[in-house]
This record gives structure tokens, sequence and C-alpha cells, in this order.
């Protein structure tokens, strides 16, 4: 027998004859439809092999000597760029006064004009005269507190800027620099007459301890006076120099770098879920008062979150930099090389009062009493939370290989 023959006998499924097939509209129906299930079946097995998810866990934070990150851009439509100081302390002692390294003001035109920011150009009403005809040997008066460890000349006040450092040394209010010839010669009087009906807003971010502690926006430079931490408010309860309040919006604030655009969308659709518990609550809060004395505080829970893409372990974790932060530039830290992402989530209370005292009766609370005297401004005091949201990245299983 040929061997084709044999091959033929073997044949399981026997074809019939010519004459007794029959191609029909139904069955040209049923074999695309059978076409399209089996494209449809491989096409949803092939993205479920491709899709990535963030399974978030819940873990005691050990990490220790870490420092963390504060991102803000606030706006202060009535109170101008040069009453405004950022200052940040901590439980740990550590303390920041008028924070400048890494923060940016922007000078806004008066609320009546649109609030709108003013050119960079236009920022410097009246540029510093040059001190050229003083000499080189001109050493200026500091008018009683010794200058300041930063002074441009040892033991010398040459500019108003180093006068009124070396009056924050000693815990003395400065007024408006009348009768300092620094002062005068800068015209830092006809400064702040011209920014009176101008807002400020600050931007930046800052660099703090991973520990519990406060960082607050009010007028006046500050400086310490025995155990407490005051503020020159005389320029900003002085009604010659216009009518200052902390009416404010929080256009952005949040603790570490944001959770990226792309890797939202590369975690898809399945881990919207966990993303959107990333959004910062107090973005576009906004704070309106006709009172200049009042105080705006706001109570925050920061809980560190780390998010590693999907095979970061065979690559090594590098987002935590360890001692070495300090050495990375402010909006860098917590970016690791692998994708890998260290951040902070946060909660909020907020609580607001008059510095004059009084009762919440308008609100239909007038058992709540406040306390007389504070602060003007906006204070934001946050606590770190003992755990941590680690949220590695994995394949998503077939739902016909789940167990």
């Amino acid at each position: 027998m040929p061997a084709k023959s044999r091959f033929t006998r073997l044949d399981a499924f026997t074809k019939t004859v010519e004459d007794a097939r029959v191609r029909t509209t139904s069955g040209g129906i049923v074999t695309i439809a059978s076409l399209l299930i089996v494209f449809w079946l491989v096409w949803g097995e092939w993205s479920d092999y491709r899709r990535v998810v963030v399974h978030p866990e819940l873990i005691v934070d050990k990490g220790r000597g870490e420092r963390m990150e504060i991102h803000l851009n606030i706006s202060f439509p009535r109170v101008p760029c040069e009453l405004l100081t950022l200052d940040v302390m901590d439980v740990s002692g550590e303390q920041q006064t008028g924070v400048k390294h890494g923060i940016s003001k922007v000078q806004l035109a008066p609320a009546s004009q649109g609030g709108r920011p003013i050119d960079v150009r236009a920022l410097d009403l009246h540029a510093d005269e040059p001190a050229d005809h003083l000499g080189p040997d001109y050493c200026g008066e500091c008018y009683g507190p010794p200058a300041p460890a930063t002074a441009s000349k040892p033991g010398c006040c040459q500019t108003c800027e180093e006068v009124r450092e070396a009056y924050a040394s000693v815990s003395w209010a400065f007024g408006k620099g009348e009768g300092v010839a620094q002062c005068e010669r800068e015209h830092y009087s006809e400064k702040l007459q011209a920014q009176r009906d101008q807002g400020c807003r600050i931007e930046g971010g800052f660099r703090v301890n991973k520990v519990v502690g406060n960082f607050h926006i009010a007028p006046g430079r500050s400086f310490s006076n025995g155990m407490m931490h005051v503020h020159d408010l005389n320029n900003y309860l002085d009604p010659s120099q216009g009518d200052h309040t902390f009416t404010h919006q929080i256009h952005h604030l949040r603790f570490g770098p944001q959770l990226p655009d792309d890797l939202t969308n590369k975690v898809g659709g399945r881990a919207m879920g966990w993303t959107n518990h990333h959004l910062n609550p107090l973005d576009n809060t906004e704070q309106v008062t006709t009172d200049a004395a009042f105080n705006y505080m706001y109570f925050l829970k920061v809980v560190s979150t780390s998010y590693y893409p999907l095979g970061w372990k065979s690559k090594g974790h590098s987002a935590d930099q360890g001692d070495s932060s300090d050495l990375v530039s402010i909006g860098q830290h917590g970016l690791g090389q692998d994708g890998s992402l260290e951040t902070h989530q946060y909660s909020v209370t907020s609580h607001k009062r008059s510095l004059k005292g009084g009762s919440d009766s308008q609100e239909g609370h007038k058992e709540r009493l406040h306390a007389v005297g504070g602060i003007p401004g906006v204070f934001f005091s946050y606590d770190i939370s003992p755990m941590k949201a680690f949220a590695p990245s994995s394949a998503e299983p077939s739902p016909w290989r789940r167990q």
C-alpha cells in the first residue's frame, strides 16, 4: 500500500465529498463571529498579561533621620510681599526663620485691579542707590544692636536689610526705618508705601525634618523673645500702611513629590481608586476675612507613601536618599532613578479665630469661646503618622489563572 494511503487511514477528521458540501450565509456569519470571539479572547488575555496594578499595604514606618519636602503656592491678596515672612520650626529644636532659599515671592496688583502678577521688571520700585560716594572705609551704624553675623562687612551694617537683621537679633521692633541712614538711602519707607495695597503669592518648596513641626506665614520679621516666637507687627497693623487682612487662597500644598501624570495613566483604570486618594485636600482652598487680627490654623496628619514600579526589586530601590538628601536639589527629593517614588499623603482639619477673643455666636455656637491674643497669619501644624502606605506594582493575573 502506498505511503499516502497509510496516512489517509489515520485521518480522524474525514471530509465529505465535494458534492455533499453546501456553503450558506448562516455558516459564514458563524465563522466570522467565531473568529471575532477568538480574537477578543486572545486580546483580553494579552491585555491582562500587560496590565500593571498597584496593591497598597499599610506597614510600620521604620525610617530614621529622614527629611521631607513641603511645596506650596499660596496667594495673599491683601498683604504685600515686604510684610510676609515664612518660618519653620519642629520639635527637634530646629528653626528656619525668614525662609528664602527655594521660595519665591510674586507681587500681585491690588485686588481692585484684578490681583494679576506684576511684571518682574516692575518689582523694584526704587532701585537701591549705590553707596560708592561713601568710600571703601565706610562702616554703617547698626543703631544700638551688634552687627549681624551675616553682615557683608564684619561689625558694620552696610544696608537697611542688615540693620533690620541687627534689630531682630535683639528682639527690637524696626518700623519704617525712620532716622536710619541706610534705609533712607534705599527708600525703604517709600517701598512700603508703594506696596501697601498690593498682594503677594508665595510659591516654592523647602526641606524639613520628618518630625512633628509647623510652618507659618505671618506679617513682619520674626525673632525670639525669651521662650516666645514673636513677629514685628508694627507695619502690618499701621492704618497708614493699608487695610491688611489674611484673606488667602491655597492653590497647592503637598508634602513630597507629586504622583506624575504619566504614572497615573500607566497604572490604569483599576488603580485609579488608589491614585485618587493621593489628591491634596487643601488644594484650591480659599478663606476670606475682613479682620486684620485673624488667625487661621490647619492641622495635618502626614502619612508616608512609597510607590515602587514593576520589577523594582531587581533594579534596587534608590528613592531613599538618607543622609544625602540635602545634596539633592529642591523638587528632586524622593524621586528614584528606577522610577520609585517616596512621597506623602495627608489629611487636614482647620480652625480659625479672631485674636480679639469672643465667641462664635454669629455662627450659632455661643458656647465656643476664643482666647485673646496671638499672631495673625496662616499656620500649618503637621504630625507624622507611625504608619506608612507601601504601594508596590505587580502584573494583573488573568481571570483564568486566579485562584
